[in-house]
């Protein structure tokens, strides 16, 4: 089972992703409220795919997304995004994140994307 650290400010999109996860099988070790935290968590826990909201206070997911892989350059990394940021989203990737998914999300597509990893 895949171990999953979900890192997004709003509690609401937290508690949906970490739903989804579940239901299809993947076990969620941990929430971050912003990128500082998800950080931290990362380097704790060594979780198996991390998702990065892009817009967090303290630290945004971009931030975060390069300093967790300078410390892991193996890192699996999921971006969340709302619609209009696809720039950012595609900087992340090229950064090395591993996809992106657009809020509001489908289950499918959330399935989709993980079961790649």
């Amino acid at each position: 089972m895949k171990k999953i650290l979900i890192a997004d400010d709003a509690m609401f999109m937290r508690i949906s992703l970490k739903s989804v996860l579940e239901r299809n099988g993947f076990e969620v070790i941990a929430e971050a409220e912003n990128g500082k935290q998800a950080i931290e968590k990362y380097k704790l826990l060594k979780p198996d795919i991390v998702t990065l909201d892009i817009t967090m206070p303290i630290m945004t997911g971009l931030e975060a997304l390069k300093e967790i892989k300078n410390f892991d350059r193996n890192a699996k990394i999921i971006m969340i995004s709302s619609m209009g940021q696809e720039s950012i989203v595609r900087d992340a990737v090229v950064a090395g994140a591993f996809g992106f998914i657009v809020k509001p999300f489908k289950e499918e597509t959330i399935i989709k994307v993980f079961s790649k990893l």
